[in-house]
């Protein structure tokens, strides 16, 4: 796969790279909000491949960007409870859920009981 005609790989090295550098000449952030800001980049990648492979994991990369990007604005100084979290998770995970539910289907093939019911509904009985 490759974003803007390059491996993701090359131009996550680079920003890494970029925003070491650019922290030695004055750009003030902590080696937590660098570490931070690249799990979010790798993350979107993740989403770029998830999308662009179609491999069916988009809604787990989503909620992982998700968490990622909750990380990130904790690192940078939001202030949120665990439960102001999680339930901010949870909004996440629901509107992945609603969007493609209809379009994930398991990777395994289903089972004969998956495809009709075990109970068997009685045969009329003449009165």
């Amino acid at each position: 796969m490759k974003v803007f005609g390059r491996e993701p790989v090359y131009i996550l090295a680079f920003i890494a790279v970029a925003l070491k550098l650019s922290s030695a000449y004055g750009l003030d952030v902590t080696s937590e909000q660098q570490g931070a800001i690249m799990a979010v980049l790798s993350l979107v990648v993740a989403v770029i491949a998830a999308l662009v492979l179609r491999t069916g994991a988009a809604g787990a990369a989503i909620v992982n960007l998700a968490q990622g990007a909750l990380a990130l604005f904790l690192a940078f100084g939001l202030e949120m409870s665990a439960e102001q979290q999680a339930m901010w998770m949870a909004l996440v995970e629901g509107a992945v859920a609603l969007v493609l539910h209809r379009e994930v289907t398991a990777p395994v093939s289903a089972l004969p009981i998956e495809q009709s019911s075990p109970v068997r509904p009685a045969p009329p009985q003449s009165v």
